[in-house]
Parts: C-alpha cells; sequence; structure tokens
C-alpha cells in the first residue's frame, strides 16, 4: 500500500537527511516515522512492510527549495552516518528504509490565507506518487484543504484531527474582559492582528476546516469532544481512534518530590489567551497567601516585555494585558520566562516543578499535558475538550473548570499541602500516560487502520 503523509511540519528524520532546518515540537511524527523506518522491530515484528511512504512537508518559502526525490532514511536512534561522519567501530549500521520526500511552499505563519499554488504543486506531488491514501495531519492549515481537493478520494481520505480550529475560534478570548479583547497596540496595528483580528482569523480557519471534514470519509481522533465535534460537521464520517506517540525523551525519566524545586509551578505556554496564562495568573493571589514562596515557570517567548523601546514596540494587546496584570497583582518577580524550548529543556523544566498547569479555555488532548503525565508530574488541568479523556480527576491529575479561578488555585494548593497527594497522582500519571502514549501500539493502530479504509 502506498501512503502518502501530508505534514506541517518537517520531521527531524528529514531535515537530518536534507540538511534542513526541522521541528523538534512533534512526537507523534517521529514515533511513527523512526517505527516505519526500523521496520517494525520495535515491539510485534516488522510491521508495515507492505507499505510504500511519501511524506510531504513544508520547506521556507524564501529558500526556494522544492523537494522531489527518493532517499533512504534512518531512524534518529540509529541514524547513519552524515557525509564525512565516521560511524565509531564496531557499532552496526541500520538498515533504514527507502521513503519518497516532497517539499511544499506555505506561508505558516499566515494559516487564514489560501495558496491556489498549493493545487499545482500537489497535482505534482500525487501525479509523481500515485498514493492509495492520504493521511493529512492536522486541519489547521491550507495545504490540508489544497490536498483534499486536488486528491478528489474522500473514501481514500484520512484527516487525521490534532485540535477543532472552529470550536477554539468560540473558546479563543477564555473570559478576558471585552475592553481587552477591543485593546490594539502599535503592533497589533502594523501587524492586523489584534485580539478580535486573531479570533477572525481562527473562525476562516474554521470554515476551511468544516469544507475538509466535509469532503474526506475518515477521520483519525483520540476523544469523545474530537469526535463529537467532526460528527457535527459531517455525520457521514468514520472516526477511528488514534492517539499520539509523544517525544522520546519523555518516555525515559521520572518525577521526584525530593528533586523538584518546592512550590514552583510549570506552564507550557501563554503566548494568546486559548492558552489561559491569565487565570493562573489571577489564581496567583490566592495561592500565594498561603505559599508566599510560590513561583510560576512558563516556556514561550517574553511577551510582557517592556524594558526596552523595542519590547515597547513589539508587546501585543494580551502582552499588555498579562504585563499589567503582573504589575497590579505584585507578581512581576514570581514568573520567569524560560524562552523557546528544546525537548530535553522542556523535560528538565517538567522534573524540576512541583506542579504542572494546563489552564487552557479549550484543548482537544494537549501533547503538554501527555508529557507531563508520562514523567509522573503532578498534573492540574481545566476540564474542558478532550482533556478529561486524557486523565482521571482526583487519580492521575486534579480538574477544576474551565475559568475557575477559585478551583485552580485549590487544586494547586492541595498538591502543594500535600505530598503524599503528590506522590499518589505522580504514579498513576505516569500508568495512565503509557497507556495513552505506547508508540507501538499507536503505530499498530495506524496501520490497522490505513488496511480498513483500503480494504
Amino acid at each position: 500500500m502506498r501512503i502518502l503523509w501530508l505534514l506541517n511540519i518537517c520531521p527531524p528524520a528529514v531535515g537530518k537527511a536534507l540538511g534542513l532546518e526541522c521541528s523538534v515540537r512533534e512526537g507523534w511524527i517521529t514515533g511513527a516515522l523512526n517505527r516505519f523506518l526500523a521496520g517494525g522491530r520495535e515491539g510485534k515484528g516488522r510491521a508495515g512492510e507492505d507499505m510504500e511512504l511519501g511524506i510531504c512537508f513544508p520547506v521556507d518559502p524564501l529558500s526556494g527549495i522544492e523537494i522531489s526525490e527518493k532517499r533512504r532514511l534512518y531512524p534518529l536512534t540509529g541514524q547513519a552516518p552524515s557525509a564525512g561522519e565516521k560511524r565509531p567501530e564496531g557499532q552496526a549500521r541500520e538498515a533504514g528504509r527507502e521513503v519518497w520526500l516532497y517539499g511544499f511552499r506555505e506561508d505558516l505563519k499566515r494559516p487564514e490565507r489560501y495558496d491556489a499554488l498549493l493545487e499545482n504543486r500537489f497535482a505534482r506531488i500525487l501525479a509523481d506518487f500515485r498514493p492509495d491514501l492520504v493521511h493529512i495531519f492536522g486541519t489547521e492549515f491550507p495545504h490540508a484543504l489544497a490536498m483534499e481537493r486536488v486528491f478528489q478520494h474522500p473514501e481514500r481520505t484520512l484527516v487525521g484531527i490534532q485540535g477543532l480550529v472552529g470550536k477554539c475560534a468560540e473558546s479563543y478570548m477564555a473570559d478576558l474582559p471585552p475592553a481587552v479583547q477591543k485593546s490594539v497596540t502599535l503592533r497589533d496595528m502594523l501587524r492586523k492582528d489584534s485580539l478580535l483580528q486573531q479570533q477572525k482569523k481562527f473562525r476562516i480557519r474554521g470554515e476551511r476546516e468544516r469544507e475538509i471534514l466535509s469532503g474526506c470519509a475518515h477521520v483519525a481522533g483520540r476523544t469523545r469532544f474530537d469526535r463529537e465535534g467532526t460528527l457535527a460537521i459531517n455525520p457521514d464520517l468514520t472516526w477511528h481512534r488514534l492517539n499520539e506517540t509523544m517525544r522520546a525523551c519523555f518516555y525515559e525519566g521520572r518525577w521526584d518530590r525530593k528533586s523538584c524545586r518546592s512550590f514552583e509551578i510549570f506552564v507550557s505556554q501563554g503566548d494568546y489567551p486559548l492558552k489561559g496564562f491569565h487565570y493562573l495568573l489571577l489564581a496567583m493571589e490566592e495561592i500565594l497567601r498561603e505559599f508566599p514562596q510560590a513561583h510560576i515557570r512558563v516556556a514561550g517567548i517574553r511577551i510582557t516585555g517592556y524594558d526596552t523601546l523595542k519590547e515597547k514596540l513589539k508587546i501585543s494587546g494580551y502582552g499588555n494585558y498579562l504585563r499589567k496584570l503582573m504589575k497590579e497583582k505584585g507578581l512581576t518577580e514570581k514568573v520567569t520566562v524560560l524562552g523557546n524550548l528544546t525537548d530535553t529543556q522542556m523535560k528538565e523544566a517538567y522534573l524540576n516543578s512541583h506542579v504542572f498547569v494546563c489552564p487552557s479555555s479549550l484543548e482537544n488532548s494537549p501533547n503538554s499535558l501527555g508529557e507531563a503525565m508520562l514523567l509522573g508530574v503532578p498534573c492540574v488541568a481545566s476540564l474542558t475538550g478532550g482533556i478529561p479523556d486524557m486523565a482521571e480527576d482526583g487519580r492521575s491529575a486534579l480538574f477544576f473548570k474551565k475559568g475557575n479561578v477559585h478551583e485552580l488555585a485549590g487544586c494547586i494548593c492541595r498538591i502543594f499541602r500535600n505530598d503524599g497527594l503528590a506522590e499518589s497522582l505522580s504514579g498513576q500519571a505516569r500508568i495512565r500516560g503509557r497507556q495513552n502514549h505506547d508508540g507501538d501500539a499507536n503505530y499498530a493502530r495506524m496501520l490497522e487502520i490505513y488496511r480498513e479504509i483500503l480494504g
């Protein structure tokens, strides 16, 4: 069977082979690709030997690169040496497997814009590779719709649901005060990227998502939330359960109460309202009354920066709201922004924390929560979207009602007060995380879905 993957990132194995920049933010692609390249040797025999794989991935629009070639790739855990690189004596060479590689150019920073030229590029790719099935990973970008329009075989199109963009548009503002929602900074005005404009862009993407789901026959999801959401758009869809595999480093290591930083709260991102970082800032007033040592560390860029002229000019409406909120609540010294982190740096941040918090107004199944659970970090998460399918409240995580700042503070304080609870949550999170994100089982299920569709 000839399977074409349409991705929104350049996977590490492809980037290494071609000398291109690649994403280290995901694990679900790398986990499946590594198993294919290893011939399924991890776990249950040589799974997927009957599959020929093509990978279609974005390249920098400014690079001028257009890739169409067959290349032997190697698992990340057993890479073949690069040109001029010598392999240590006695180290066995992994066989690897041949994969068709196709690059396409798209401005991923403006996913609300549809580029009809993608259809021409995909037509050439489809004519060259002649896939039996196209697996589109995600509905967030225009390339998903372009591929579906060109392929024109809904019965052999599988769309993997990451999140539901239309639903994200509805929850985007996350209870921000009306004045904040309407605020516009100089940066917002110049980039045409105010909060209301951001929400409008999500709505445009949601309309395309609806067209994508209306034009395919199969979706792969993992929660009741995405099942109900996709079937509400297209009741004729066949929904297949397919969980995700996390990045490899999160399957090793374990949270230890004695080694972590007491009363440290870790958040994986807070760059835009949907992620709910402002909920945590509002909850800190109550947390600090009982635990004045509490401190937040958040991954991602420093959107609240206001020290230099450049930062003042670049601050967004949401960043300005967070900055004022931190100043008003006396939290300026209670928040550390860590910047963009690699997978190993993220792992270190998880393990150093006393509790991981996912305060989003909406999520399907956030990778950050999955990664934290695999490591056994005590987790607090909002009861929204598909999160209830990832953990059991009071057993493998603590849940709070979406946007309920008092309940959020209470969950964090419960963990800070009770090491026994923290350790119990840690142990159960690791068990549940390994059930949800079993790489071998997920790869086998993906192949099973392909065969079910192709008959």
